[in-house]
């Protein structure tokens, strides 16, 4: 396995601690994934707790399909994945123990995409997953597996972290400075602009979670309410030179 690869101009190479071996799904002949039990489906893989938050991280998203389907080991195999913005490939095996545990297991995640978006992706991954998935069970074999460091593996990480934290940062500053140069101009459009920065207040809160879904969905209602807080302060100025005339 080739070492992690965090923040770089074209893709990132991350790894992460499995845990928890569900959930169990399937896959038709040609590899794509199928909930068990879908007819035309057959084959059995455990995804474990990591790719199924990356696969839900991604959003809407083409079906999953197993590059390299499990055999024996339910929980070895390779899977490519793709959205609008990204295109993710993980890979799953055992570093330790045989594979006999569910933490026996990492997932090697390479990311291809726009520095941001493959920024915002990771945040999110260690955000949902409620820990930092760079730390292993066994320090030592996981170093071996990934001919890496816990030095680089950690900065891989991090630094994707890092970026994301930014760019949120600059977006709610330059919001924030379009509420400030707006506000007083019209009264009929400042509740619009408590509305904005209510929901910039929650972009914030989110950002320190480290929750990138709801930082954007924040900042997508601040950017609503700045628009049309906008939009009818022009109405009303239209409407007091009309009047003048």
């Amino acid at each position: 396995m080739s070492g992690p690869l965090g923040v770089d101009p074209g893709r990132s190479i991350l790894y992460a601690q499995v845990t928890d071996s569900d959930p169990r799904m399937a896959f038709d002949e040609e590899g794509f994934m199928h909930r068990i039990g879908t007819k035309g489906s057959f084959g059995k893989a455990y995804l474990g707790d990591v790719t199924r938050v990356a696969l839900r991280s991604m959003g809407s998203h083409g079906p999953p399909k197993f590059t390299k389907l499990p055999r024996i080991d339910e929980q070895n195999w390779e899977m490519d994945c793709s959205t609008d913005s990204l295109r993710v490939k993980i890979a799953s095996k055992h570093y330790w123990g045989f594979g006999l545990f569910s933490k026996c297991f990492l997932n090697k995640i390479t990311i291809e995409g726009e520095l941001p978006t493959r920024a915002r992706y990771a945040m999110d991954i260690a955000a949902s997953l409620g820990r930092n998935p760079w730390e292993p069970a066994r320090v030592r074999a996981f170093e071996r597996a990934t001919s890496a460091s816990m030095e680089a593996h950690t900065s891989s990480w991090e630094g994707l972290i890092s970026i994301a934290r930014e760019s949120f940062s600059e977006d709610i500053a330059s919001l924030q400075d379009s509420i400030h140069r707006m506000k007083g101009v019209s009264e009929s459009s400042d509740h619009m602009l408590e509305e904005a920065e209510g929901a910039l207040e929650r972009a914030r809160e989110a950002l320190a979670d480290k929750n990138a879904p709801a930082v954007e969905r924040a900042l997508s209602r601040a950017s609503s309410a700045i628009v049309r807080a906008d939009s009818d302060h022009e109405t009303s100025s239209m409407e007091r030179i009309l009047l003048e005339d």
